[in-house]
Parts: structure tokens; C-alpha cells; sequence
């Protein structure tokens, strides 16, 4: 088992989720990134990128000018695939990878997909939280042989941690 992929509704958790697992496998020292959403006057303007290495970069705004659109959102693919080549994310490194998340936003970039597709054939242990409805290419991620998809509810996002992390246990 390679890859652990967390799904779920919108607002349901994911990312929450996804620091938990990552603050959980701490000593393995994670590499990666989660999102987080930039708020102005109580509402959603855009997401930046946060490291777990700390570094933090924009992903989308409101008033970003980009070719790249999802929704109300300019996303900057550019600094989005600046920021991927300074992350450890080659198959040499034994820690494991968390990305929050394969989703629109972020498969806007074609270095991201590669490097997502890289990820899933590779021997290193991926987590990552993907978008419940997506296009092709992340449908074709979550029904791989070697992914075990994992869905969070409101019912069961307290209690999955330690299924979560016995899953990741028995990675080879």
C-alpha cells in the first residue's frame, strides 16, 4: 500500500484531517503542503500553499489575473510549480509525501499531475486528500490498484485517525 487518499464532502474536514495525520507521523518528517483558505471581511478570497517545512506561497485570488481560472479564482500555475521544485518529493527520499489536495486548483498545473502520477507508481508513501468529483485525470488516481481511498464524514472525521495510521503501518 503506497497511497492513502482522503476524500470527502466540501467543509467535511479534509484538511483538518490531514494536519492531524501529518502531525501524527511528525517524527517520519512529512514533506508536502496543505491549503488554507485566505479570508478578507468574513469571506473566501483566494488559498495559499503552507509547507510543512513552514514556507507558505499563493495559490489563487479573487483578483489574480491568470489564464488559469477555477471558479471566482485567478490561480498562479507558475509560482504553484516554483514552489513544487523547492519541496523533497523524489522517490529518494524515505519520508512520506502529504498533499492536501488533487484537486482543480492544483491540476491546473501540469508539473503537479506529473508529479502526482510520479507519486502513485513510486514506492514512497503518499497521502493526500482529493476532490470527491473530479475530471479524468483525478478519477484515474483514486481507483489505481495500489490507493486505498479513505472517506471522512461528520460521523466518522474524530474517530479515523488511528484506522488512518494503522493503514500507514503496514506500508512497506
Amino acid at each position: 500500500m503506497t497511497v492513502i487518499l482522503i476524500t470527502g464532502i466540501p467543509g467535511v474536514g479534509k484538511t483538518t484531517f490531514i494536519r492531524k495525520i501529518a502531525g501524527s507521523l511528525e517524527e517520519l518528517h512529512p514533506v508536502g503542503f496543505y491549503t488554507q483558505e485566505i479570508r478578507e471581511r468574513g469571506g473566501r478570497v483566494g488559498f495559499e500553499i503552507i509547507g510543512f517545512d513552514g514556507s507558505r506561497r499563493l495559490l489563487s485570488h479573487v483578483t489574480l489575473q491568470s489564464r488559469s481560472r477555477v471558479g471566482k479564482y485567478g490561480v498562479d500555475v507558475p509560482g504553484f510549480e516554483e514552489y513544487l521544485q523547492s519541496l523533497d518529493l523524489g522517490d529518494d527520499n524515505r519520508s512520506p509525501v502529504i498533499i492536501d489536495e488533487i484537486g482543480k486548483m492544483e491540476c491546473s498545473s501540469s508539473r503537479f499531475r506529473d508529479l502526482v502520477s510520479g507519486l502513485v507508481e513510486g514506492h514512497r508513501l503518499l497521502i493526500a486528500t482529493v476532490a470527491r468529483k473530479g475530471d479524468r485525470f483525478i478519477e484515474s488516481i483514486k481507483y489505481r490498484e495500489n490507493v486505498r481511498l479513505v472517506e471522512v464524514t461528520r460521523e466518522n472525521r474524530d474517530v479515523l485517525l488511528p484506522r488512518v495510521l494503522e493503514i500507514v503501518q503496514g506500508h512497506p
